[in-house]
């Protein structure tokens, strides 16, 4: 008896359920039209073409698209490089010389008496949306100096009178090219020239940290990868404002490194020691995740016992030459930075054992403190070992005592004349923040060295700065897009050295209160921490290597913030972009992105459904490229495509095959409109109620919707 009822009761569950089911069936089909909607496109199948995505021709195709773009902005920067080398070989040092220029943080300041004071003339800014509504001048660049640079210093003057030269070929690259963003001189001396011109801010103190030389493009263009054990003293006789000076001397070379360079750090006293006894015996990539867990170590160090430097530095060589036997780490250049308060002698044996007469390492000496009794020494070792001596005597000397070893590496490439190109990692420009998809913040630059061409100076290798340019990687992606791709396809980006450029799951940004601040190590995200199911590394290992192929893999893809998850087998397809470090993927899920339909309808009929009121286009889309000529920047995408079509914007330039497509998904849907409008004439309230709007997208981003409810009774508004 209780068995029966047991059924019983399952069986009116299971009859409720299907009641249910069926009922929201009925309604849902009845007010989306999604049966009207498969007639219209089974319709219309006889006279379409139905192209299978061929996807390896498909990042191929894309690849030599992002070349060809990223070729323009090397070569505007080859053009940089040229003027700034010709106009130093013209110009003959004036050591009295007195100019007037742009100076980025005094520029339109007045003072009591209402006229602009020195270096400030009038400067007019204006805002520019291809600059994100910066107020910007596109026909000067403007000079911005840290705080610690006088701004008269004779060297000052005089590059920032030969470097006048530049101003012309911004412009000129500008016009040539207006996808350009940023365009810069950075100095060896310490000044900026940025195009377009803008103004600089202090921080609250009235302090301008921003130096030019630090930047990872600088000092990636100014040497080549490098090997670097920083050595230093924590004997007793490094204790207070001494082992201070030695921690910030280090955490500055550090700040010097990138992902390129490989390092080690061994602190010595009665014994040597590496500062992380996990990294004992080797070299690690100088990412920014190993670095800041150094300067986290290196805060750490305290000052006892009697130093044994002899030990430190025969451990150090030992690291590098087997490194350097086994081809591994950078394989051009490497150096011991010895930082110590001084030297009881010359330690000559331990040079002529493993440095001479090779001189394959360089070892560079910072000698802290004012005390000199020993600099002899120290002196000696950095000379003898093709290094550089300095000393650094207060916390104000380290930047500029620091950066002196970048000069000494880039040496040999300046007296040869290597102009290598060099692309950065991913790297935020703070001023999108606010303004764009979180992916999309994402920048990369391209850099090039400039060197002095004057013979009297050419055997001395003298740097004079690094010039380079800004590329938004959302300028990259629109050369891959979306509507190619298909449902849940994308496409990324990564480096050759494993780290993401752009990536759909890469999310750089994280919110503190109202702020958007990016995470610690955004720009050092490995391709295997967002494509997890990679877990034998197939994918990771093909595109670091920069090669071309395809494989397959099924993934787990959250949607509607993670609160479901599909299950989906997703075909990958990657390929170098020639001349740079960066591979291409692009991934098209399987029953999404596998096909393409193409429509053959006239400009007339499509126009005519293009313009119901209930049809929009994705904005995000790029239809029709509206950002670079202004006249075209108030235009909506749906606007955009409309005068392209009606002939109204004979300059407009607009993808063809997308608009194609649009037109044959505006034709197929136009009957949606009359079918919603008929059911909300004829709804009653007494019919099914909670059914507020019908809504419809395609593969093309052509977009409807209907209300079947006054706006002011929607449940979700």
């Amino acid at each position: 008896m209780e068995v029966s009822k047991f059924l019983a009761a399952i069986l009116q569950v299971k009859s409720w359920a299907d009641a249910f089911g069926g009922d929201l069936y009925y309604i849902v089909t009845k007010y989306s039209g999604s049966l009207l909607l498969q007639k219209k496109y089974k319709d219309v199948e006889p006279t379409l073409k139905i192209k299978e995505v061929d996807g390896l021709e498909l990042v191929k195709k894309f690849s030599e698209e992002m070349q060809s773009m990223l070729g323009r902005k090397v070569e505007a920067v080859e053009r940089l490089v040229e003027a700034a080398e010709d106009a130093d070989l013209y110009h003959e040092f004036n050591s009295s010389l007195d100019i007037n220029y742009y100076n980025a943080v005094l520029i339109n300041e007045k003072d009591d008496k209402d006229n602009y004071v020195e270096l400030g003339d009038e400067f007019i800014l204006e805002p520019n949306e291809h600059f994100n509504n910066l107020l910007v001048n596109t026909t000067l660049s403007d000079i911005q100096l840290p705080t610690n640079v006088y701004n008269k210093d004779p060297d000052i003057l005089n590059g920032v009178y030969m470097s006048e030269a530049l101003n012309a070929v911004f412009v000129d690259n500008f016009e040539r090219d207006p996808t350009l963003t940023w365009q810069y001189f950075g100095s060896s001396t310490g000044f900026f020239r940025l195009y377009p011109g803008i103004k600089w801010t202090p921080d609250e103190n009235g302090v301008l940290s921003f130096d030019c030389r630090n930047r990872g493009w600088y000092i990636q263009a100014a040497t080549s990868p490098k090997d670097i054990v920083i050595v230093v003293d924590i004997s007793g006789s490094m204790k207070g404002l001494l082992l201070s000076i030695a921690k910030h001397t280090i955490v500055t070379i550090l700040d010097t490194l990138g992902e390129n360079d490989f390092v080690n750090i061994i602190a010595y006293n009665d014994y040597v020691h590496y500062v992380e006894s996990c990294f004992k015996g080797i070299l690690v990539q100088a990412d920014r995740d190993n670095r800041e867990h150094f300067k986290q170590l290196v805060d750490e160090l305290q000052a006892k016992g009697v130093g044994t430097v002899n030990k430190a530095l025969t451990e150090s060589f030992r690291i590098l030459r087997e490194f350097r036997n086994a081809g591994q780490g950078g394989l051009c250049n490497q150096a011991i930075m010895l930082i110590t308060d001084g030297a009881m002698e010359d330690y000559e044996y331990v040079f002529e054992k493993f440095n001479w007469p090779d001189r394959k390492v360089r070892v560079f000496t910072y000698l802290i403190g004012r005390e000199v009794s020993f600099a002899q020494n120290v002196k000696w070792i950095a000379c003898n070992n093709k290094g550089y001596y300095t000393q650094i005597s207060t916390l104000a000397d380290v930047q500029e005592n620091v950066m002196e070893y970048l000069h000494v590496l880039s040496r040999p490439m300046v007296i040869n004349h290597d102009h290598d190109i060099i692309w950065t990692e991913a790297y935020m420009d703070s001023a999108l923040f606010a303004s764009q998809a979180q992916s999309l913040l994402l920048m990369t630059t391209v850099a090039m060295p400039v060197f002095s061409k004057k013979n009297e100076t050419r055997s001395h290798g003298i740097l004079l700065g690094v010039v380079g340019s800004d590329v938004p990687l959302r300028e990259l992606l629109k050369l891959a897009p979306r509507y190619k791709l298909g449902v849940h396809g994308y496409a990324f980006l990564n480096t050759n050295n494993g780290y993401i450029l752009s990536h759909p799951d890469l999310r750089p940004l994280y919110k503190e209160g109202k702020k958007l601040k990016p995470k610690p190590n955004y720009n050092s995200v490995d391709l295997s921490e967002v494509e997890w199911e990679d877990v034998d590394e197939t994918l990771r290992t093909a595109m670091i290597n920069g090669e071309t192929g395809d494989l397959s893999m099924d993934v787990k893809v959250p949607v509607d913030k993670g609160k479901r998850v599909l299950f989906l087998t997703n075909d990958y397809f990657f390929t170098d972009i020639s001349g740079t470090p960066f591979s291409l993927g692009v991934v098209l899920s399987r029953g999404h992105g596998e096909y393409i339909l193409l429509g053959d309808t006239s400009v007339e009929e499509g126009l005519h459904d293009l313009l119901q009121p209930d049809l929009t286009l994705a904005n995000e889309w790029i239809y029709c490229i509206t950002d670079i000529d202004p006249d075209h920047r108030k235009l909506s995408q749906l606007e955009a495509v409309i005068r392209f079509l009606t002939g109204e914007e004979a300059d407009l330039e607009c993808d063809e095959e997308l608009v194609q497509e649009v037109l044959f998904d505006a034709v197929v849907t136009a009957p949606m409109e009359a079918y919603w409008t008929t059911l909300a004439l004829n709804l009653s309230d007494e019919a099914e109620g909670g059914v507020d709007m019908a809504f419809m997208g395609t593969r093309a981003g052509l977009m409807r919707s209907a209300l079947y409810v006054g706006t002011e009774k929607l449940s979700n508004r």
